[in-house]
C-alpha cells in the first residue's frame, strides 16, 4: 500500500482524506500546521492563517457549496456564516473518521523529491518522512499581495487579510483599494461606522447580486449551462441589466468583456451604498504621500486609514522556488488543474478560483486522485503535453492576470472532472 501525504487540513485536504480513505488506503497523514481543521475558515480575531472576517458569509450558496456525500443542514441558510461553515467542515470530519489521519501543529518546512521519484518532508517537529505520494491542499488566500506604494502610506494600513472587523475605523476617512469580493466587503461593512468610506476601482469588473428572481445567483447561472458559452453570456448581461441597470449608472467603468471572462464580485450591497453616498467612487491609485493619495484622474484626497484588498499571492513556503514558483505567474500548467507534468506523484487539490464554490470541487478533484494512485483510473497518454496546453487556454479564456492563474468554469470544470475519473 502506498504512503500518502497531504498538507491543510481545510476544505481540500479534509475532501483529500475522505476520498483517499473510500478506495481503501489507510497509510496517509494531513500535516496542518494550527491546532484545529478548517483552514481558511477558521476565525481569528488577530493575525493568524484566515482571511474571513468577522461578519463573512460564503458567496456561493449553501446548494452549490456542500460535498456531494455530505449535504448542510436543512437550517443553514442560502449563505452561511464563517462559523457555520467550520461547523459544517468539523461534522464532516467527525462523521467520516478524518481527525485521527491529521497530524495538529505540523508544519511542513520542505517538500523535496527524492531521487526514486518520492518525497522527502522536513517537519517542524525535525523528523523527515517519506511519501510515495504529496497531496497539496493548503489553500491559496494567505499571502498578501501588497500594493507597490503600501509603506508609503503614513496613516493605518492593512492589507484585506488582516481585516477583522469595522470597530477600528470607526469616524475615520477610510479608502478601499480594489473591488473584489474582499474589497467590495470592507467598503460595505465600514461605511457603517465610518465618516467617510471611498472605494478605488481601477478596471472594470461585474458585481453581482447574490439573489436574482428570489433564487441565489449561482443556481440560476447554473441552470444555463447547457447553453452555448456566447448564449450563456447574453443571457447573464441581460439579467443584470434587469437587476441594477448599467454600471455606469452607479459611476463605475462598464465591462466590456463578457461575464464569463473574470472572476465575478458577488456582493447585494455595494451598489446600495454607491447610491445612498455611504461609498464613493475613485479611480485607480497613483501614488501615495503621507496620507494623501493621488488617483489616475489627477484627483486627491487624505485618509486616516487605507485598506488595499489587492489579491493573493500563489506561494508553497516548502518548495524550493527553483521548483515551483508561480507567484507572478498567468499561465500554470497544471492537467485538470491537479497533476504537475514533471513532478513524479505530486497532486495539487483546491488550486483553483472557481466561478463557484471550491469545496464540490476539490472533492471531485480528491476523488480523481484516489483512483488514479489505485489505478483504478488512469490518466490518458499525452497528459503532460495537455498540462502545457491547458495553461495556455486558461489564459487566452480569461483576463490575462495572476489573479485568474487559476480560475475555472464550475459546472464544466466539475463535468470533467467526473469524466476523467471514469477513464
Amino acid at each position: 500500500m502506498p504512503s500518502i501525504a497531504i498538507i491543510g487540513a481545510g476544505c481540500s485536504g479534509l475532501s483529500a482524506i475522505k476520498k483517499i480513505l473510500d478506495e481503501g488506503q489507510t497509510d496517509l497523514v494531513c500535516f496542518e500546521k494550527n491546532d484545529r481543521l478548517g483552514g481558511n475558515w477558521v476565525y481569528t480575531a488577530g493575525d493568524g492563517h484566515s482571511s474571513v472576517c468577522e461578519t463573512t458569509h460564503i458567496i456561493s450558496s449553501k446548494k452549490m457549496s456542500q460535498f456531494e456525500d455530505f449535504p448542510m443542514p436543512a437550517d443553514y441558510p442560502d449563505y452561511p456564516s464563517h462559523r457555520q461553515i467550520l461547523a459544517y467542515f468539523e461534522d464532516y470530519a467527525r462523521t467520516f473518521g478524518l481527525e485521527k489521519y491529521i497530524r495538529f501543529n505540523t508544519a511542513v518546512a520542505k517538500a523535496q523529491p527524492t531521487e526514486d521519484g518520492r518525497w522527502r518532508l522536513t517537519l517542524s517537529d525535525g523528523s523527515q518522512p517519506i511519501f510515495d505520494h504529496l497531496l497539496v491542499a493548503n489553500g491559496h488566500h494567505a499571502v498578501p499581495r501588497q500594493p507597490a506604494w503600501a509603506e508609503q502610506f503614513a496613516g493605518d494600513y492593512f492589507h484585506a487579510h488582516d481585516y477583522k472587523n469595522n470597530r477600528p475605523f470607526a469616524g475615520k476617512r477610510v479608502l478601499v483599494v480594489g473591488a473584489g469580493n474582499s474589497g467590495c466587503d470592507c467598503a460595505v461593512e465600514c461605511s457603517r461606522v465610518a465618516e467617510q468610506v471611498d472605494i478605488s476601482v481601477r478596471s472594470a469588473q461585474y458585481i453581482v447580486p447574490k439573489f436574482f428572481m428570489g433564487k441565489p445567483t449561482d443556481t440560476f447561472a447554473g441552470n444555463m449551462q447547457w447553453l452555448p458559452k456566447p448564449v450563456q453570456n447574453v443571457l447573464h448581461t441581460l439579467s443584470l441589466r434587469i437587476q441594477i441597470g448599467r454600471y455606469k449608472d452607479y459611476g463605475l467603468p462598464e465591462p466590456d468583456f463578457p461575464p464569463t471572462k473574470a472572476h465575478p464580485t458577488v456582493n447585494s450591497e455595494l451598489l446600495d451604498k454607491i447610491r445612498h453616498g455611504k461609498v464613493r467612487l475613485r479611480p485607480g491609485v497613483e501614488r501615495v504621500e503621507g496620507q494623501t493619495v493621488f488617483f489616475s484622474d489627477g484627483s486627491s484626497a487624505e485618509y486616516d486609514a487605507l485598506i488595499a484588498a489587492t489579491g493573493y499571492k500563489i506561494r508553497f513556503p516548502f518548495f524550493d522556488q527553483s521548483l515551483i514558483d508561480w507567484e507572478e505567474a498567468t499561465n500554470i500548467p497544471l492537467y485538470l488543474r491537479v497533476f504537475h507534468p514533471e513532478l513524479a506523484n505530486l497532486y495539487f487539490i483546491g488550486l483553483i478560483q472557481p466561478q463557484g464554490c471550491v469545496c464540490p470541487l476539490s472533492e471531485a478533484q480528491s476523488r480523481l486522485v484516489a483512483c488514479v494512485i489505485t489505478g483504478k483510473s488512469r490518466l490518458p497518454a499525452d497528459w503532460r503535453q495537455r498540462a502545457y496546453q491547458e495553461g495556455r487556454v486558461i489564459e487566452r479564456t480569461f483576463t490575462p492576470h495572476p489573479r485568474h492563474a487559476v480560475e475555472a468554469h464550475y459546472l464544466p470544470y466539475l463535468k470533467t472532472l467526473k469524466k476523467a475519473e471514469a477513464i
